[in-house]
């Protein structure tokens, strides 16, 4: 009997400890509610809206093939970015995640379909003249290019003047720079297949990619371009 009466206590004593564990952890709801994914998305398309303010831009080309400046696509589309006053969207998402109880990680993944969801088609946000321009494959423009876009079309090399392959997605890599292993800084890339089928990454070294490589004008301004990103949050106001 003592040593039942022991086990009994032992296990009270267990079953304690688990639910002042459990009730020490955050509760978050399973999932986030439509009443809040409806006002998160909300502050994305109005993010979007300032971003889009001075949309179309109007961009001029230079060069044999013809390539779509990148000084003016870099002033495009940072600009965009910058006219958005992040702070103030952040702590607005950080108020509704702190209303519903909802978990930081839930409710940014929902910011993150949010902007995907509302990204600006090319011919929205720049002005060509020159129809048979080729959009530069610049570190920026892959950057804010939203998932899926671009898939498949010609990836032209303005050193050889040829067809090199044809886009298989943009990726971001991390990059130390300066006197400390401790700076580092993100870059976007693409790859592309070529001829063989198979995946190729270009080969620049340590250089940026700005006007080397390319894809149709004509066929990438119907296509999804600028695509706010939640980097934008977490980098500046949340690490």
């Amino acid at each position: 009997m003592k040593i039942r009466g022991m086990n009994a206590w032992s296990g009270v004593a267990v079953s304690a400890c688990f639910i002042l564990s459990f009730c020490a952890a955050p509760c978050f709801p399973e999932v986030l509610t439509p009443v809040y994914k409806t006002r998160i998305d909300a502050l994305i398309v109005t993010a979007y809206q300032t971003a889009a303010a001075q949309f179309p831009c109007k961009m001029k080309t230079d060069g044999k093939p013809a390539m779509i400046r990148w000084q003016d696509v870099e002033a495009c589309l940072n600009g965009a970015e910058e006219r958005i006053d992040w702070e103030n969207l952040t702590r607005q998402i950080e108020a509704l995640r702190e209303e519903g109880g909802f978990s930081r990680t839930d409710v940014y993944q929902a910011v993150e379909s949010a902007m995907e969801a509302h990204a600006l088609q090319y011919d929205r946000v720049f002005s060509v003249e020159k129809k048979d321009a080729l959009l530069p494959l610049s570190n920026t423009v892959l950057k804010f290019l939203p998932k899926g876009s671009l898939i498949d079309l010609p990836v032209f090399s303005k050193r050889l003047r040829e067809k090199i392959g044809t886009f298989a997605g943009a990726f971001t890599y991390e990059r130390s720079g300066g006197l400390s292993a401790a700076n580092t800084y993100r870059l976007s890339l693409f790859q592309y297949k070529d001829a063989g089928g198979d995946l190729q990454t270009p080969a620049i070294g340590n250089r940026l990619l700005l006007d080397s490589f390319g894809v149709p004008w004509e066929d990438a301004s119907k296509q999804p371009g600028f695509r706010l990103t939640v980097d934008s949050l977490t980098v500046k106001y949340l690490r």
